[in-house]
């Protein structure tokens, strides 16, 4: 997948947007959702297991939310429909908004494949809290990773309706993170994230 042609990259693994300063009633930095977006093995729940440590080193209370995970209990009842997978969304991105209510940041690992999905996600969660990580990676890359064999299983017709091969997805726009996970390191990703956000809040806290 290329990067938008309008979107000039600082680097070649590596695109960053403008920070959206958030603030508290007290003017506090407010706890924001990082969410992780990408075609299925594209390393989007490693990077989230990676930054997690990370982000409780220097003081924040976090929470993971897997999209894997939330399958087997808060979406279990769901199937892999376009109206099944925009409502899986939707109850990730309900229950991250009460989590940063509650002065958590919330890492969320989830294919969420539709470009109205993840606004509607956004518009949730806030605009000013919502940190949208496009981790990037070619479908034969990923293909060729494929921990699980769902690839493998789609293409022989096992697994219909599968994101990147018979379901499409629509990378973002203008993510306020674009890593290109074959290309850089999962800690190096996770320091780029980490350092994201500390200019993020160092923006906030000038006041600019």
């Amino acid at each position: 997948m290329n990067s938008p042609q309008h979107i000039p990259p600082v680097a070649s693994h590596l695109v960053t947007f403008p920070f959206r300063p958030c603030t508290g009633i007290s003017g506090a930095t407010t706890a924001r959702v990082i969410w992780l977006t990408g075609l299925s093995a594209a390393g989007k729940s490693t990077l989230a297991d990676n930054l997690n440590p990370i982000l409780q080193a220097r003081g924040l209370t976090t929470c993971v939310l897997d999209g894997d995970a939330v399958r087997t209990g808060l979406c279990r009842d769901l199937g892999f429909s376009d109206h099944d997978r925009e409502e899986n969304v939707r109850r990730v991105a309900e229950v991250a908004a009460i989590m940063a209510d509650a002065g958590l940041t919330v890492l969320v690992a989830l294919i969420s494949p539709s470009r109205a999905s993840r606004h509607h996600a956004r518009s949730i969660i806030g605009n000013a809290r919502f940190v949208e990580v496009f981790v990037d990676v070619p479908l034969a890359v990923a293909e060729a990773r494929d921990p699980k064999g769902l690839y493998e299983r789609a293409r022989r017709g096992e697994i219909l309706g599968f994101t990147g091969i018979d379901s499409a997805y629509e990378a973002p726009v203008w993510p306020e993170l674009h890593i290109r996970s074959d290309q850089v390191g999962v800690s190096e990703a996770a320091g780029i994230i980490d350092e994201w956000l500390r200019a993020s809040e160092r923006v906030l806290a000038s006041g600019s």
